[in-house]
């Protein structure tokens, strides 16, 4: 059953690398059919630029089918971007619950969180991100598509800065998405930077790591001592 509500919406997380109070949580939210072991890896690398910062990366909260161990934010059986978007919005309140529960945690504000996400877990950190009553400081997504773009001028809820990164030899999710997404973002008045990797297929490489990691650190540089 999906976890409505959060409260056991977690996963494996590590830092801060710098051993003393957390300010920052760093969400990695994973892709279809994975979990979220296949992300946390990202956290020794990208704690060189934000040392303070917990990362979190969580289980999605649905099983998927196709995978023995495998979750997903939401089904893509039916790849309509109706159903998408309806698949998002039911994801959503427990992202929403488990970021006010780890911020309640750590004793840090919402304002301190980044969300970062790769394919499906992209598309749910951007929905999620860009809707939030206290938007994030910072949004990553990796390979991913913007669900619900004709309801983002009413729903938007903040601007927070983001980074669009896909390789441009994608079979999986093609890098139009990311190209479409960028062009919407600017449209809304958001800030938005694109890296697209040249013979880059569905994944994350040298060049996405590291602008990830100077992305993260200008965001949290930006944020006050909680």
């Amino acid at each position: 059953m999906p976890d409505l509500d959060g409260a056991s919406l977690d996963g494996p997380r590590w830092g801060p690398a710098s051993k003393g109070r957390i300010k920052q949580i760093v969400f990695l939210l994973h892709g279809l059919g994975a979990d979220g072991n296949d992300l946390i890896d990202l956290a020794p690398r990208w704690a060189q630029a934000v040392p303070d910062a917990l990362f979190i990366s969580p289980h999605a909260p649905t099983p998927y089918q196709g995978a023995p161990f495998g979750r997903q934010w939401f089904g893509l059986t039916d790849r309509d971007p109706a159903r998408m978007e309806a698949g998002v919005r039911a994801a959503v309140p427990a992202l929403d619950a488990a970021i006010t529960r780890e911020c309640r945690a750590a004793g840090i504000p919402e304002t301190n969180v980044m969300l970062m996400g790769f394919s499906q877990g992209a598309m749910t950190a951007l929905f999620c991100g860009l809707r939030r009553a206290t938007p994030p400081a910072a949004i990553l997504a990796f390979s991913g598509i913007l669900l619900g773009p004709a309801s983002l001028g009413a729903e938007l809820r903040g601007r927070p800065p983001v980074l669009l990164v896909h390789g441009e030899a994608d079979e999986v999710v093609p890098v139009a998405g990311s190209r479409v997404a960028e062009r919407e973002l600017r449209d809304a008045g958001v800030p938005v930077e694109a890296v697209y990797s040249p013979r880059l297929g569905h994944g994350i490489d040298d060049a996405g790591l590291a602008a990830g990691a100077l992305f993260l650190q200008r965001a949290a540089a930006g944020l006050p001592e909680p």
